[in-house]
């Protein structure tokens, strides 16, 4: 089975996490744009209410154009359940995201949410954690700095283009450098060094975050956090 095809499957799987009258998360990416199209599809047909809050604007903007109601994240009380996607997911459900450059609105909505599911095909599980590079969001200014300092701590970092000229700027107005980590034994510690640094604004590593992944396989696996381990 392709990867679009898992990906399909796994947004489909997930419409069981949602139910009428919830404020639904709305994740960025080739998969969470599967499950936009199908949570509307849903909500047609078995006539739910919901409220969704986006995690970027080209998620909102496709679910405004659905007919979805989409609100600012300031707006809402609560988040009952975020669905998106994942760039990796590990064993222990940690993740590496912001490949589609909006880990830092994705990570606001995560922590924000009761529940996080995450939707994948196979493709994306990984024994340990920097198959896939990792995004750091920094502001602009003094952003080679923050360059140095990663080259000097030998990530090999790379500032995210839009073409050769151009550095991406992501939905807050900030620049994305990728780290390699595909060295790195505890993501956790590299995690607050990152976090710590001057001009750092997030990073990718998504840890303690995700309570259930969905792979799209046939048939449908699923991986649960277990109870000790999800945050108080």
């Amino acid at each position: 089975m392709d990867q679009n095809a898992q990906k399909q499957r796994a947004a489909l799987a997930a419409l069981d996490e949602v139910q009428d009258g919830m404020t639904v998360g709305l994740g960025t990416g080739s998969t969470a744009t599967f499950f936009i199209q199908l949570l509307k599809q849903a909500m047609m047909e078995r006539h739910w209410q919901l409220t969704t809050v986006a995690s970027s604007t080209r998620s909102a903007d496709m679910a405004r154009s659905l007919g979805i109601t989409v609100k600012d994240i300031d707006e809402v009380d609560n988040i009952d359940v975020t669905i998106d996607g994942a760039d990796e997911c590990d064993w222990s459900l940690n993740g590496i995201k912001g490949g589609g450059a909006a880990l830092l609105y994705e990570k606001v909505l995560a922590v924000r949410s009761n529940r996080n599911i995450w939707i994948i095909d196979d493709s994306k599980l990984s024994e340990q954690l920097g198959q896939f590079r990792l995004p750091v969001e920094v502001i602009p200014f003094g952003a080679e700095q923050v360059f140095n300092r990663f080259q000097d701590m030998g990530l090999a970092p790379s500032f995210r283009m839009t073409n050769i000229w151009d550095r991406l700027v992501t939905d807050a107005g900030h620049h994305i450098i990728d780290l390699d980590v595909s060295n790195v034994n505890n993501p956790y510690r590299l995690a607050d060094d990152i976090k710590g640094m001057t001009g750092v604004v997030e990073h990718g590593f998504f840890l303690d975050i995700c309570d259930r992944v969905i792979i799209g396989t046939d048939p449908i696996q699923t991986m649960v956090r277990p109870v000790e381990l999800k945050q108080p």
